[in-house]
């Protein structure tokens, strides 16, 4: 028998289906749909397909205050957990009605895979204007600053393609839980399947002789029809900004079976493309640099991140995962009976290290994007000085810098320069 304990989230008794490091367990964005002027809120419940256990008091609170549905579920949902930390000093001393630590407590140790977080209060006018913010916490870390940077800019590049290009990525909650099992499985970003959104925008009406039939809008790419010479639908009708309805209404998603339809897809395929209804999240990338007229600066450094996670994606260069498995595998101290001990471990910490420092090069792990040596040498060896300089010592130095090329060049420029003012002002 479970007593009931009064102190404990939920009397210790509530039912809990994840742990606090998981998926995320509901949908909050609600979608949008025209009525006239006016933008209203449509509740995308067909996705949130799972129990969502929540604290009846604090749901009752929130739409009480005028929280939506969406949202108050997901905050009443936090709160059914009991908070793993708390600081002295910061229980009953904080004000409420100006403070955050009490619902940070909680929201900071529900590590799930998404984070929505509100902006912080600003105790000063010249504190720092901080918006909302999503954070995106599934990735895993990787060996090197490459690698983390290229995964780091393409995750934000892909959330600023979404919305210039009013994409859908919707599937059920139910099909996200399923994917992070499978992307545990060994090799899965190589060899794994993972269900995903089979149209990322409203499919079109159309007939192929045999009838009515409904096609990807990005089917129009993928022929070689004159894509300006297609006639314009009623639901092609443009607002002020441009934009269609029917892509308007895309994230809210309210069309066919076929239209918020899914399926299973290989790392490869979600990430360059499948058939001529699925574009692949890294050509839309590319198409949305240069719809922003890119510079050539960051666009070739961009390229090369896109570039190297398109081989990961491809199967063309190894996770690091797989790359440790062969390590431990091939170590002169293994015997294959899944013990790794002291020796195995510190070799494989120290290459580790190699990696990431630039020191070692692993082709099937990085293939031609090599690292530049990382060295903490002296880094911390030179003060900065800020004793008077003597006037002997000042002018060597000063003498050095202008003994230079690139000065003595500026220099006679310039003299020639003033030369011709000169010039030019006499007569």
């Amino acid at each position: 028998e479970i007593y009931e304990q009064e102190e404990l989230a939920g009397k210790g008794k509530r039912r809990i289906y994840k742990s606090r490091y998981d998926c995320i367990s509901t949908y909050i964005y609600q979608g949008l749909h025209q009525n006239g002027d006016v933008m209203e809120n449509r509740v995308l419940n067909m996705y949130n397909d799972i129990p969502v256990p929540i604290d009846e008091e604090s749901y009752k609170l929130l739409r009480e205050v005028g929280v939506d549905p969406a949202l108050s579920q997901h905050i009443a949902h936090l709160f059914i957990r009991d908070p793993l930390v708390i600081f002295d000093g910061a229980v009953e001393e904080l004000d409420d009605e100006t403070q955050t630590e009490h619902f940070e407590s909680i929201q900071s140790t529900n590590w799930q895979s998404v984070r929505w977080k509100p902006p912080p209060p600003r105790n000063d006018p010249n504190d720092p204007h901080i918006g909302w913010r999503t954070e995106f916490r599934s990735m895993e870390i990787q060996l090197t600053d490459f690698e983390n940077a290229a995964f780091t800019v393409f995750i934000v590049l892909l959330t600023r393609t979404i919305l210039t290009f009013d994409l859908n990525l919707y599937i059920p909650i139910s099909r996200v839980d399923a994917n992070m099992q499978r992307a545990h499985s060994r090799n899965a970003a190589a060899k794994g399947k993972f269900f995903f959104r089979r149209h990322m925008a409203p499919l079109e009406e159309g007939d192929d002789g045999y009838g009515v039939t409904y096609t990807s809008m990005f089917a129009r790419v993928a022929s070689s029809a004159d894509l300006s010479g297609i006639p314009a639908s009623s639901s092609d009708e443009v607002d002020h900004n441009g934009v269609s309805q029917q892509r308007r209404k895309a994230p809210v998603a309210p069309g066919s079976d076929e239209e918020n339809s899914y399926e299973e897809m290989t790392m490869k395929e979600i990430m360059t493309g499948k058939s001529d209804y699925f574009p692949g999240l890294i050509p839309l990338v590319r198409a949305y640099l240069d719809y922003i007229n890119c510079d050539d600066v960051a666009h070739k450094k961009i390229t090369k991140y896109l570039d190297f996670i398109e081989q990961r994606a491809t199967g063309a260069l190894i996770t690091p995962a797989t790359w440790m498995r062969k390590f431990v595998r091939s170590h002169p101290s293994y015997k294959g009976d899944s013990v790794v001990n002291h020796e195995i471990a510190y070799d494989l910490m120290m290459a580790c290290k190699d990696i990431g420092e630039g020191v070692r090069h692993e082709k099937e792990l990085l293939g031609d994007f090599y690292i530049d040596p990382i060295s903490t040498a002296g880094a911390y060896d030179v003060k900065l000085e800020g004793r008077k300089v003597k006037n002997d010592d000042l002018f060597q130095l000063l003498r050095r810098y202008t003994h230079r090329q690139s000065f003595s060049c500026k220099t006679k420029s310039s003299s020639e320069g003033s030369k011709n003012s000169s010039y030019h002002e006499a007569m």
